[in-house]
């Protein structure tokens, strides 16, 4: 559908989707028939404000709505649900998710298309829920690593190797997410001793973040 893609941005989002377009077939150049910004979301507006008229304009942002595109209207959104390292290639968008939002359906399609070339697996995302969509994507990744560090702080301190856990957190994803431990067992009382054992260790700020996920999973057990 686009045979020259302009990849504007080369951060670890654009350098990874700038391989992969190249792995594909899709040229990617300067003058490209689509310009897809892959730039800070706080530059978006900048950036698109500064294309001429002609190219279809996207952005690959989760929390930007397509307004920030304007004056363009030829423009449609592909975010990779995913997270990217420096340096690495397409690879990394193999079995993501990409959520598409467009506005009518020639941009659709083109959105779909894109997100099926990068290796996403596509879905249609409405405008107005991007706020939602993307604090559940924060909570999936960006406070994963504040959890990680979080419990690698108490079991360092307990003397214990914080890469003990990796297994831990890759057993919990392959087992489904399915809940167990104290709370599980309605052992309300060794969550307690956790409570008074971050109290009395050297990172007593992480007992009100204990207690808010400890209320939180037991409604969510009690519901289930």
């Amino acid at each position: 559908m686009f045979a020259r893609v302009s990849v504007v941005g080369r951060g670890r989002a654009g350098s990874a989707i700038a391989d992969r377009l190249a792995e594909r077939g899709v040229q990617v150049v300067d003058d490209g028939e689509l310009r897809l910004l892959c730039v800070p979301d706080s530059a978006i507006s900048e950036v698109a404000a500064a294309i001429g008229p002609g190219p279809w304009v996207a952005h690959v942002s989760g929390a930007t709505p397509l307004t920030a595109l304007a004056p363009h209207t030829r423009r449609f959104s592909v975010h990779p649900l995913q997270t990217f390292r420096t340096g690495g290639g397409g690879e990394q968008l193999d079995g993501a998710y990409g959520a598409v939002t467009a506005e009518d359906d020639e941009a659709r399609a083109r959105g779909l298309w894109l997100a099926e070339k990068l290796g996403l697996h596509p879905f249609e995302l409405a405008d107005e829920e991007r706020p939602l969509y993307h604090a559940g994507a924060a909570i999936a990744s960006n406070y994963l690593v504040t959890l990680f560090r979080s419990a690698a702080a108490l079991v360092t301190e307990a003397g214990a190797p914080a890469e003990a856990l990796i297994p831990l957190l890759e057993r919990t994803i392959a087992n489904g997410f399915d809940l167990t431990g104290p709370i599980a067992r309605g052992d309300l009382a060794t969550v307690a001793r956790h409570e008074e054992a971050i109290a009395s260790s050297d990172h007593p700020e992480l007992g009100e973040m204990y207690r808010v996920l400890a209320q939180l999973t037991q409604r969510q057990q009690a519901a289930r």
